[in-house]
């Protein structure tokens, strides 16, 4: 059975690997006596950007890679990207629980990966450990110029 990251482009995923090789590893100061429980607020996602470039074979589409880190118990608030944006993501370190549309909640482990199709709700995306921080590579297919990347869902 072929696996979604088996049919990418090959020059996508020659690029994440190119990537990877650049992306440093993550020191955290979060322990495990900085967890928060359950009543408190969930610590964010950051997300850095690391490299952008235009596609010359697609015009009008550039190459993005951002980097998230989520703390010890952190999370990223549900969101959709673009419609015109495709997006890969490749766990770094940690585990990271993922779900986008319908799909059930799953753990995705550091080598692992996943997709969202342009315009998907992803619904869960947080660290699946409490004590350890987690990082992924997240790798956007996007309209070139277009600033906006995360549309936040409404509350």
């Amino acid at each position: 059975m072929k696996t979604a990251v088996a049919r990418l482009p090959a020059a996508l995923l020659a690029a994440t690997a190119a990537m990877l090789v650049a992306v440093p590893a993550t020191s955290s100061a979060h322990s495990a006596e900085h967890a928060p429980t359950g009543t408190e607020a969930r610590p964010g996602s950051t997300a850095t950007p690391i490299f952008e470039h235009e596609l010359p074979n697609l015009p009008g589409k550039s190459l993005l890679a951002v980097e998230v880190v989520y703390p010890a118990g952190g999370a990223s608030p549900s969101h959709r990207h673009p419609a015109s944006s495709f997006i890969y993501a490749y766990v770094v370190s940690g585990a990271i629980v993922s779900a986008v549309d319908d799909q059930r909640p799953r753990v995705y482990r550091a080598g692992e990966s996943f997709y969202e199709a342009p315009g998907a709700h992803h619904r869960i995306s947080r660290n699946a450990s409490r004590t350890r921080p987690a990082k992924l590579l997240a790798v956007f297919v996007k309209d070139s110029g277009k600033a906006q990347l995360v549309l936040p869902d409404s509350r």
